[in-house]
């Protein structure tokens, strides 16, 4: 077998054996990053469109957001919360709203007032213009289950129509959005 030609100094070497290390390099680091961002997307955040109008001013049709979905597992589900569930209804569809009551409340609503425990509920993220004036008879928040609304209330379709939701359909808390840009910051 003749031996292979080596290069001689000062001479530039095979162009292709400098290339095959730093592509190596490359596509490890390429695949290292997909894993980790699939990781993220799957078990922690995870990047959502919102669709309809039922949490207006807080949130907009097509504002897109990021939810937390491995909060839960860290902190309890806490009133005033906006969270994103499984539609009761059809477990397909996934909902968005803001948690008025936990367990154990008494939750009415007198003529579009809401009333948590017999107390009127401060909601400054209900503007006047959202307001409707429906009631709801009292109602006591079963364990494991929440009471949610939309804030749009006039154009939510909430806890007032398909009753409290089980915590396991709760599969995350909307915690910053990030377009459009003039939305971008936490989501309140």
């Amino acid at each position: 077998m003749p031996p292979l030609p080596v290069a001689a100094p000062g001479v530039v070497a095979d162009a292709g054996a400098r290339l095959r290390p730093a592509l190596g390099v490359w596509l490890r680091d390429l695949i290292i990053s997909l894993a980790i961002s699939a990781f993220i997307i799957v078990f922690i955040y995870q990047p959502v469109k919102v669709e309809g109008t039922s949490m207006m001013p807080s949130l907009e049709d097509q504002e897109r957001i990021f939810v937390n979905k491995f909060v839960y597992r860290l902190e309890p589900i806490s009133r005033g919360d906006i969270v994103v569930f499984r539609y009761p209804r059809d477990p397909s569809k996934s909902y968005i709203k803001r948690v008025i009551g936990v367990a154990g409340d008494r939750i009415r609503i007198d003529g579009g007032q809401v009333y948590v425990n017999g107390e009127a509920l401060d909601e400054d993220y209900v503007p006047p213009a959202y307001a409707d004036s429906r009631s709801y008879p009292e109602t006591v928040v079963p364990p494991q289950y929440y009471l949610v609304l939309g804030d749009h209330r006039s154009m939510s379709n909430d806890s007032r129509d398909f009753g409290p939701v089980n915590q396991s359909y709760i599969y995350g808390k909307a915690v910053f959005g990030y377009w459009p840009m003039d939305k971008l910051g936490r989501v309140r």
